[in-house]
């Protein structure tokens, strides 16, 4: 696997792992051997960029990395997250205070089992909470040896450059995709200047991009596509105008849907580092071999507008969602 640097200087593998699904958000949670196979596995591949939050669960995912990677201390590296309540087991609503923001720490490295958080993300901006203020939080979290590097979620680049004057910004984590391109405008531009890494979440579009999920299917109780406007049936049906795209680049690459998606997302930038999140072991061999495809020019240029030629049906989340949750 070759690696990245995002940042100034966090090096990784060139794509990560996501953990979310193995714990949460896509219906029941994986059996915990087998997600812990998976993620070890994913270290046999060369993978070395874990993801986690305290809220995917809740709890139990943190655990479930710190488990898998205790016998791979000081070999990977493990991004977490802080900044929501969790009330009787469920999020409820963001929360950056300060103190917040120390306990989630705290918690975090427990559930880790580690001495050090290697990224320590915000994952959704607090309006109630100067971001200024997160970033000297975390500064200090770094001064005192608890975290080594501060990433943000989903943020505005306005937040970006006011958290980045404050304490370095490593990273910024965020949705994207051959179908969810907002941030080519002014998200990129922004980090690109300011020197940040994008980690791009959903780089498979939550399994649409694989093209797997047709309108037969049907999700799992629990699973959060149930309640996204871009995978209804409807959706499905209309949004298979891009799959017929990438089918094109698949044959003529003899390479999946997945690794097509996933190495259009590498080739856009050197310091991007997709993490297509997994419950299954030929799922994990089959992303990570998104590392040997690459395109000429034209072929970038080509894939490129035909994807943003297609109008895709349905928002990536409800308006509610947008507002208030950190999924």
């Amino acid at each position: 696997m070759k690696t990245r640097i995002i940042g100034k200087e966090l090096e990784v593998s060139a794509i990560g792992l996501g953990c979310m699904g193995m714990s949460f958000g896509y219906g029941p949670a994986g059996e915990k051997s087998e997600m812990i196979n998976v993620i070890r596995a994913a270290v046999e591949q060369g993978i070395t960029f874990f993801d986690t939050a305290e809220v995917y669960g809740p709890y139990t995912n943190e655990e479930l990395v710190g488990e898998a990677l205790a016998p791979f201390k000081n070999e990977v590296v493990i991004a977490t997250k802080f900044g929501f309540n969790i009330v009787d087991g469920k999020m409820s609503g963001v929360n950056s205070r300060p103190e917040n923001i120390r306990k989630v720490a705290e918690d975090s490295l427990k559930r880790l089992r580690v001495e050090v958080i290697d990224l320590f993300y915000q994952h959704r901006v607090d309006p109630n909470v100067p971001i200024e203020e997160v970033a000297g939080t975390v500064k200090d979290l770094i001064k005192e040896g608890k975290v080594k590097h501060f990433g943000l979620s989903e943020a505005g680049a306005s937040t970006i450059r006011k958290a980045h004057a404050e304490q370095t910004v490593t990273a910024l984590q965020s949705e994207y995709s051959l179908w969810t391109r907002q941030h080519e405008t002014e998200i990129i531009p922004t980090i690109e200047e300011l020197g940040i890494g994008l980690v791009p979440f959903s780089p498979l579009g939550r399994g649409f991009l694989t093209g797997k999920l047709d309108e037969t299917i049907k999700f799992a109780e629990g699973d959060i596509r149930n309640t996204l406007p871009r995978y209804t049936e409807e959706a499905r049906v209309s949004n298979k105008k891009l799959l017929d795209i990438i089918d094109r680049f698949s044959k003529a690459k003899e390479a999946t849907y997945a690794q097509i998606a996933i190495a259009w997302i590498l080739a856009q930038r050197p310091w991007i580092v997709p993490i297509p999140g997994t419950t299954k072991l030929h799922r994990l061999t089959e992303n990570n071999g998104a590392i040997n495809i690459t395109f000429t020019d034209s072929e970038l240029v080509e894939l490129t507008v035909a994807s943003e030629e297609v109008k895709v049906i349905g928002t990536r989340y409800t308006e509610a969602m947008e507002k208030s949750t950190g999924l």
